[in-house]
């Protein structure tokens, strides 16, 4: 936590230096919970690097009050949220040609190894109901508390409580077998 606060006072005074370290100290947390939530993998590193843009140019009117890992998972989440309005929108109007994460699109600079369990794991989220699957990701890749969640989400603490709970056992089914889709 000082750390980060190091980081954003030399951030607010135009520190490149301070801007790298936050950038890959929380980049692979960001893009995690950005690829469990968004629903094709341009958009998942296009929100990552907007909210990253964004930091950048509100950086010298920033306070950092809580934990900044929080705050840029928050604006993920925000962001990929949007995305995905937004893409359902244009879908109802079009049809949409992008590539879908599911497709198994691999370049040579992916940022994430793809494994058995990674696959599964993907696929196990990717099944879950939106709201439940953004409460999992939240705590889990953006160690966020479920307080935090809660308000993001707009709804009262135990409701984000009993989504992160049937998200989990629906993980468990599914990864087991139990479930089909």
């Amino acid at each position: 936590m000082f750390e980060d606060k190091m980081l954003v006072w030399q951030l607010r005074r135009g520190n490149r230096e301070a801007l790298r370290r936050i950038y890959e100290k929380y980049r692979d947390d960001m893009l995690r919970l950005a690829a469990g939530l968004a629903e094709e993998r341009t958009s998942a590193e296009d929100a990552v690097h907007e909210v990253f843009m964004s930091f950048v140019e509100s950086s010298r009117s920033f306070v950092l009050t809580g934990s900044l890992r929080g705050y840029l998972c928050t604006c993920v989440a925000n962001k990929v949220r949007n995305m995905n309005r937004t893409r359902h929108r244009r879908h109802e109007e079009a049809i949409d040609e992008s590539q879908p994460l599911s497709a198994g699109m691999r370049r040579p600079d992916q940022w994430i190894v793809e494994t058995e369990d990674f696959r599964r794991l993907h696929k196990a989220i990717s099944q879950l109901p939106y709201e439940q699957r953004e409460v999992v990701m939240l705590r889990l890749h953006g160690e966020m508390k479920f307080k935090d969640i809660a308000a993001l989400q707009q709804t009262p603490v135990k409701t984000t409580l009993s989504r992160y709970g049937y998200g989990i056992e629906k993980m468990r089914s599914i990864m087991n077998g139990e479930v089909t889709r």
